[in-house]
């Protein structure tokens, strides 16, 4: 095999995209050129593939691409990251949530599921879970069926625990799981009403409305273009005066989706849908 020894170049990294785009569905053509670049090459070097390898395989091999996409999707997770995040929440959002009968939320770009799970036990601690519905959605589908178990390193869960108690909620994290050996699982009763499914962001429309998108730390990842276009789909999916979560890491620099959203929190990047 040709294994590479630098980075790959930008046409080989077209013809990868152009590849998968026409064989998988999955366009990642308007992906940060250097995460995406950095990602293949990494791809490349852990399999020890050339780039005829590598095209031969994604084009032969479905199981591959599972791994592949596991490689160049971001799948940094944990629970209650960022605790002055939740913080900002409990305070500026939830208190107008609970006038709603229902709650809608979507977690989106949810990975293995932390932050799904992070924002239920917040809805449970808040009172409010019996009348929230949590969406998690990814692309990856690997990562969905590990959110869906609800199981987790019980050495990942005493690493979170410092984040839970930072935002400020009641108890311990360990109160919200039952462990066994080295083993953490979710309580059920924060599975019910949490569904995991496939949505692709640059790909998908809208599925459902929503009181409350998160999609934090995703942003920094994409174009402007795409960047616009799955601000749209947020737009849209929000209810009349719905909050859209991006992260401290990222913010709303379109003028036209600036005039749609109300800043609530410019260090948390919290804003509120303006208009219907």
């Amino acid at each position: 095999m040709d294994v590479p020894s630098q980075s790959i170049t930008d046409e080989q990294m077209t013809e990868i995209v152009n590849l998968v785009k026409t064989v998988y569905g999955f366009d990642f053509s308007d992906y940060t050129k250097a995460s995406l670049k950095r990602r293949l090459t990494r791809v490349m070097l852990i399999k020890k593939l050339g780039i005829y390898d590598l095209k031969h395989l994604l084009l032969n091999d479905p199981h591959f691409f599972q791994e592949f996409l596991e490689e160049i999707t971001v799948n940094v997770t944990e629970m209650f990251r960022d605790p002055s995040f939740y913080k900002a929440l409990n305070s500026q959002v939830l208190p107008y949530l609970s006038t709603y009968r229902h709650i809608k939320i979507w977690s989106a770009g949810c990975s293995s599921g932390e932050e799904a799970y992070s924002l239920a036990i917040l809805m449970k601690e808040a009172g409010l879970k019996e009348k929230s519905f949590i969406y998690g959605t990814d692309i990856n589908t690997d990562m969905l069926k590990k959110a869906r178990k609800g199981i987790y390193s019980f050495r990942n869960i005493k690493n979170y625990a410092e984040n839970y108690q930072l935002s400020g909620i009641n108890g311990s994290l360990t109160d919200h799981f039952t462990t066994m050996y080295d083993a953490a699982t979710i309580h059920s009763e924060l599975k019910l009403n949490t569904l995991f499914s496939v949505h692709n962001l640059i790909s998908d429309t809208v599925f459902n409305e929503f009181q409350l998108i998160s999609c934090r730390n995703v942003f920094i990842y994409f174009e402007t273009q795409l960047q616009e276009r799955i601000l749209g789909l947020f737009y849209e999916s929000l209810s009349p005066l719905g909050f859209l979560c991006l992260g401290s890491k990222e913010n709303i620099r379109s003028d036209i989706f600036k005039k749609k959203f109300k800043e609530i929190n410019p260090k948390e990047n919290i804003y509120q849908k303006i208009g219907s």
